[in-house]
C-alpha cells in the first residue's frame, strides 16, 4: 500500500495536507491582510513560498529558533493578527512546549500552531524527526484544541475554520498525498468526528494519515470476510467527540483506534479512558507506535513495521471479531 500513489478506483485522489494547507492560507490572504505566518526555516517544507513571494509583509522568518516563533506568534496574535506558527511538528512541540503552554494557551492568544511533517514524515531522519509525542504533550495543556486533517477535504476546511476560531489551535499535517474519502460527507466542525464509511460489525476510528489504510482495511475486510466496518476521520483529538464515541460503542462491537503516534497519550488512550470511565466494556485495541526505540526507514516502512497499514489493521480488527465470538 503505497500512501502516495492513490489507485483505488473508489476513492478521487489528491494532494499532500501541507499543499492543501498552503494554498488555502495563500487563498484567505489575498482578502485578509491581518493573516502572517510566522516560520522557522520552514516556509519551504511547509510548501509557503509561494504565498512569500506574493505576501513578503505577511510572513515572518525568525530562523531555527521554535521558542521564538511562538513567542512572536503570540504577540502578534496578541495585537489582533490572525497567526499562524508553522514549523516541523517535533521540534515545535517539543523545544516550544513551554512557550505553547504559557504564551499562546495559558495567555488565551489565539495563534494556529501548525506542526508540519508530522509523525513518521520525515521517515529515514529517525527518532529525533519523528513527532511521536505531540498528541500526548498538548493534551496536557488546557484551552488547545489538537486538530490532524485526514484528506485535502478536512485540511482546507480546517485552515478555514481555525482563521476565525479565535482560540489557540495545533494543526498536525503530513507530507504523503491522501484521497478524498468521503464526497458525500462534506460536514466538518472542530471537536466532531466525521464518519467516512458505514459498517455494523467493528468501528475503526483513526486520526491524520492513519485513516486513509483504515479505509482500505474495511474494504478488505469487506471483500474478504464480509464483515462492514465503520471507519471514523477523528480529526479533533482534543475536544474529543464524546457523544459520536458513545453513539458507536452502544451497539457493543468491537473498538479499534489507529495513529500515527506513540500508544501512549494519543488517540487510542483519549478513547479508552472515555469509554472505559462511562461504563463501556467493547473490546479495545490501539494500533500505534510502542514505547520501544523506533525503527528508521520511509513513513511506509514504519507502518508496515507496526501494523499501521492496511494488511495490519484488517488482521487486527478481523482478530478482534473473532475473539468477541
Amino acid at each position: 500500500m503505497e500512501l502516495d500513489k492513490i489507485e483505488d478506483k473508489h476513492l478521487k485522489p489528491g494532494k499532500a495536507n501541507q499543499v492543501v494547507f498552503a494554498e488555502t492560507l495563500e487563498e484567505l490572504a489575498a482578502v485578509d491582510k491581518n493573516i502572517v505566518v510566522v516560520t522557522s526555516d520552514s516556509r519551504g517544507s511547509g510548501k509557503l513560498v509561494p504565498f512569500g513571494e506574493k505576501y513578503p509583509k505577511q510572513i515572518v522568518e525568525v530562523g531555527i529558533a521554535e521558542q521564538n516563533l511562538v513567542g512572536v506568534a503570540a504577540g502578534l496574535a496578541s495585537a489582533g493578527k490572525k497567526t499562524f506558527a508553522v514549523s516541523p511538528a517535533c521540534f515545535l512541540s517539543a523545544r516550544a512546549l513551554e512557550q505553547i503552554k504559557n504564551d499562546v494557551a495559558y495567555s488565551d492568544n489565539p495563534v494556529k500552531l501548525v506542526g508540519i511533517s508530522a509523525g513518521v514524515s520525515y521517515g529515514a531522519l529517525g527518532t529525533t524527526h519523528h513527532s511521536l509525542h505531540d498528541f500526548a504533550a498538548l493534551r496536557a495543556i488546557n484551552n488547545i484544541t489538537i486538530v490532524a486533517p485526514a484528506d485535502n477535504f478536512e485540511a482546507e476546511q480546517t485552515v478555514r475554520k481555525a482563521i476565525n476560531f479565535g482560540k489557540p489551535v495545533y494543526i498536525r499535517l503530513g507530507k504523503k498525498n491522501m484521497p478524498f474519502l468521503n464526497e458525500k460527507n462534506r460536514d466538518f466542525e472542530f471537536g466532531k468526528g466525521r464518519i467516512v464509511r458505514k459498517g455494523k460489525d467493528v468501528t475503526i476510528i483513526a486520526t491524520g494519515e492513519t485513516v486513509y489504510p483504515a479505509w482500505l482495511a474495511a474494504q478488505q475486510l469487506q471483500e474478504k470476510e464480509g464483515i462492514t466496518a465503520t471507519v471514523v476521520s477523528m480529526h479533533t483529538i482534543k475536544p474529543l467527540d464524546v457523544n459520536l464515541l458513545a453513539e458507536l460503542a452502544a451497539n457493543g462491537k468491537p473498538i479499534l483506534t489507529v495513529e500515527e503516534h506513540m500508544v501512549h497519550g494519543g488517540l487510542g488512550e483519549a478513547c479508552a479512558g472515555y469509554l472505559f470511565q462511562n461504563g463501556f466494556r467493547n473490546t479495545f485495541a490501539i494500533i500505534g507506535i510502542p514505547d520501544e526505540y523506533t525503527v528508521t526507514g520511509s513513513q511506509l516502512e514504519i507502518f508496515n513495521h507496526y501494523g499501521i497499514y492496511e494488511e495490519g489493521i484488517y488482521a487486527k480488527a478481523k482478530e478482534m471479531i473473532f475473539q468477541k465470538q
